[in-house]
């Protein structure tokens, strides 16, 4: 990212801007006092829709995977706000891929909308599952994430 990028306010993106969708389903409990979607639930639709992604890819076995991506770093900017019971879609894509991390970048997009709500990312750096080192990502796993990159 260029230093005129990092000095503008964020925007939200379109639907093209990302590889593949997951759809999550609002709940009840999402709202908040304000009676919107509360922030932190955002951060768990990132997880959701990555970890999801990585199962159907076939490179995440979430018992019994030899390695296992923490996030260390994550961020959320908002546009719109969501509520229960509207549907969203969560955009992703990987930005980065390094030896042992990725960065993936997402959107929350209301169901049907054209552009997005909210925009954020977070990194996973990838660990051996007992010692929680750091380990080079499987050829399997760049293959999979590598799928989540745009041209």
């Amino acid at each position: 990212m260029s230093s005129q990028q990092q000095n503008e306010r964020p925007q939200p993106q379109p639907r093209d801007a990302y590889a593949q969708f997951v759809r999550v389903t609002t709940r009840w409990a999402d709202n908040d006092a304000y009676g919107h979607v509360n922030n932190v639930v955002y951060y768990s639709w990132f997880d959701t829709a990555v970890n999801r992604l990585l199962i159907e890819k076939g490179v995440l076995d979430i018992e019994a995977s030899t390695s296992i991506g923490l996030v260390v770093e994550t961020q959320c900017h908002y546009f719109a706000p969501v509520s229960y019971p509207q549907d969203v879609d969560v955009g992703v894509r990987v930005a980065h891929l390094g030896k042992s991390s990725v960065r993936y970048e997402l959107a929350i997009f209301v169901a049907g909308e054209p552009l997005s709500a909210a925009c954020g990312h977070f990194v996973h750096v990838y660990v051996d599952r007992g010692s929680r080192r750091p380990v080079a990502l499987s050829a399997a796993t760049r293959e999979a994430l590598e799928t989540l990159q745009l041209a």
